[in-house]
């Protein structure tokens, strides 16, 4: 099965430098999602399920830095800034606030998307289509296959496997998964035991188990024996 293209998300609010941005991205074949500033970003982050998300850390309303903490920590997507303070103290504040790398103006954007690459690579988010045993996890045609067959999952569901799937083979606890799946800090982990009990059904009906329970750690998806 190809790997599908790398999803894209553009924050920039210097219209040339948007467009010249999103131009190159595309032609790399990359998709990509360009916006002026952060308004609705949760929905668009929900919406378009980005790989990486590039950020302008002087936007109108909410800066870069913000929206990093805000809204792409919560859903756990890498983020580069781009900006034109240099200073020390502002590369700092960009990688506090959980930037992955911190690409100054001017610059050439195919030095950004090098740099993309290499954060991709870093984060596993190259390939979307994961397989796990007999189940294909495809991120971005947002479909799960178990067996042969297309699981009817729901949205929340589908965003939990792939979490999930992302991380194959490592134990993931409940708060991390209340932070990637549903943006939640704090919030009560019995949410995430009713979610993974009805995914495990949806699975279980075309094979045997594949999201194990750690006792006392959390959740892991690999095939074989385990609870």
């Amino acid at each position: 099965m190809p790997s599908p293209a790398v999803r894209v998300l553009l924050v920039e609010d210097d219209p040339l430098i948007r467009d010249s941005t999103a131009s190159t991205l595309r032609a790399a074949g990359m998709l990509v999602e360009a916006r002026a500033d952060g308004g609705e970003l949760p929905a668009v982050l929900d919406a378009f399920r980005p790989d990486i998300a590039v950020l302008d850390v002087m936007l109108p309303g909410e800066d870069g830095l913000s929206l990093a903490r805000r809204c792409c920590a919560p859903r756990d997507v890498p983020v580069v800034f781009v900006t034109a303070r240099d200073a020390v103290p502002d590369r700092l504040a960009g990688f506090h606030a959980g930037a992955d790398d911190y690409l100054v103006k001017p610059f050439a954007v195919e030095e950004l998307l090098v740099r993309l690459r290499a954060v991709l690579r870093r984060s596993g988010r190259t390939a979307q289509v994961v397989e796990v045993g007999d189940l294909v996890v495809d991120e971005s045609a947002g479909l799960a296959v178990r067996a042969g067959v297309a699981l009817e999952l729901t949205a929340t569901e589908f965003r939990l496997l792939t979490q999930l799937a992302r991380h194959r083979g490592r134990v993931l606890s409940k708060v991390q998964l209340l932070t990637q799946v549903w943006g939640y800090d704090d919030y009560d982990t019995n949410l995430v035991e009713v979610h993974v009990s009805a995914l495990r059904r949806k699975l279980e009906e075309h094979g045997p188990r594949l999201v194990h329970t750690v006792r006392g750690l959390g959740y892991v998806l690999r095939p074989g024996n385990g609870r």
